[in-house]
């Protein structure tokens, strides 16, 4: 799962939504859009003190709107509900469902929700399907401070852009209306970027027993039994991708978008590797893949940055450990479901700007991921926090999680360093490939073999 950065600042209007919903906009939920613009101008001064980005915490309090929204469970966390009410006053339903189901249920069921918390591979599955809507960057107040990996591609204009699906390259369409994919940014974003990350492999240190360095290292017959790798076709293929290479056995001409020829290579030597007894397990969820490293049947497995540092937090040794050939990146953000208009449509971009203005960036900082808007989430963070988990330094005193629980002690370094060095060193992006549906019948036929 896994999981990236964006942000823009001054591009929006006072407003979100104002400039396209129209003079109806409102009415659904009782109020003009006239009135609701003099309320807003009105509580103004409250609102500035209160953690809203472009003030209707009021407003929304009064005439209530509430945003049904799924995603994963990375990013659909009860915290956030909970703050985005007491700022807002908007109410959140927040659905937890793993990636698979989210694909399945941004097609099948658009009316079943007002916001899609999704990963960029993902939707270059769904987007095409209509049932979200592009989103207008002018009405995104922070756009422009959006890490630059969601719009070139690039985290500095000299970087190489990764293999894969970099989220880029699926982030922009053409116009209001299209979904078709945009070659270079536009006006119209398919997402809004809020979290991503550079996933690796997790490792007991303590029952290894030597350096780990390498994606190969999962095969070395002293872990047989005690490795696992995640069962999400699309991603599980990727690290098996890294794994191959790394061990010299193929070299993919592009991981993200594997030939049938490489794609049957692959899968056939995942088969054979689960027949001789290297695998213990292939995990879904973060707790199953806490709770395989917490209870030390498995020692090092594919595994997300909290995942590790939900183990650490039982008091059990965990490490994410940086390898020489690089991380799998993964980025996810808000899309808008078509059917949002009016009053439902403000309050959605008003939470969007919400999010991105600095309080939730803080919250999946200090869980291990890195926030969209990197700008405003420092602002939402101690010297010593921002240091620790965005520069790489020793930290000052106990690194806590959002919930207070002692996450690293005085003294330590971040696995794999600071921002630059993780993200620097994307080797591919989570992906949708061309031959995505032979792929996941193939990978299905290795978990069932």
């Amino acid at each position: 799962m896994t999981r990236k950065t964006t942000d823009r600042t001054g591009a929006g209007s006072a407003t979100p939504g104002a400039k396209s919903a129209g003079p109806q906009a409102a009415r659904g939920a009782g109020i003009s859009r006239r009135t609701m613009l003099k309320g807003a101008a009105a509580l103004a001064g409250v609102a500035s003190g209160s953690g809203a980005v472009t003030g209707f915490p009021t407003i929304w309090a009064q005439n209530p709107i509430t945003l049904r929204q799924f995603g994963t469970g990375v990013s659909n966390l009860n915290a956030i509900a909970e703050k985005c009410k007491a700022d807002l006053g908007i109410t959140l339903q927040m659905t937890a469902l793993d990636s698979d189901a989210v694909s399945q249920r941004v097609v099948t069921q658009p009316n079943s929700f007002d916001i899609a918390d999704i990963e960029y591979w993902i939707c270059k599955k769904v987007f095409a399907a209509g049932t979200l809507q592009p989103m207008d960057v002018s009405k995104i107040k922070y756009y422009d401070q959006i890490v630059p990996i969601f719009t070139t591609g690039k985290l500095t204009p000299e970087s190489t852009i990764a293999q894969g699906t970099a989220p880029n390259t699926v982030g922009f369409v053409e116009g209001p209306d299209s979904k078709t994919f945009a070659s270079a940014p536009t006006q119209w974003m398919t997402l809004i970027p809020t979290i991503y990350n550079a996933d690796t492999l997790g490792i007991r240190p303590d029952l290894v027993g030597r350096p780990i360095k390498n994606w190969k290292d999962i095969l070395d017959p002293a872990f047989k039994g005690k490795t696992s790798i995640l069962n999400i076709p699309s991603i599980g293929i990727m690290d098996a991708a890294m794994i191959c290479e790394s061990a010299g056995l193929i070299k993919y001409a592009d991981k993200g978008n594997m030939t049938k020829k490489e794609i049957d290579f692959t899968i056939d030597f995942l088969i054979k590797t689960k027949k001789d007894g290297q695998f213990r397990a292939f995990w879904k969820t973060f707790d199953e893949s806490v709770n395989l490293m917490a209870s030390g049947e498995v020692v090092i497995q594919s595994m997300w940055s909290p995942a590790v540092a939900a183990v650490r937090s039982k008091g059990i040794p965990c490490v994410y450990q940086p390898l020489e050939e690089g991380y799998r990146a993964w980025g996810g953000g808000l899309g808008m479901a078509k059917h949002l208009k009016g009053a439902q449509l403000d309050a959605a971009y008003e939470y969007i700007n919400w999010y991105l203005s600095g309080w939730v960036g803080a919250y999946l900082n200090r869980q291990g991921y890195y926030s969209a808007v990197l700008s405003t989430a420092e602002k939402n963070m101690t010297p010593d926090e921002w240091a620790f988990w965005m520069l790489g330094k020793p930290a000052k005193a106990d690194i806590l999680s959002p919930e207070g629980k002692v996450m690293y002690t005085a003294g330590a370094i971040r696995d794999g360093g600071s921002f630059q060095e993780r993200m620097g060193a994307v080797a591919c992006w989570n992906s949708v490939m061309d031959e995505d549906r032979y792929m996941v019948r193939r990978w299905n036929e290795f978990i069932a073999a």
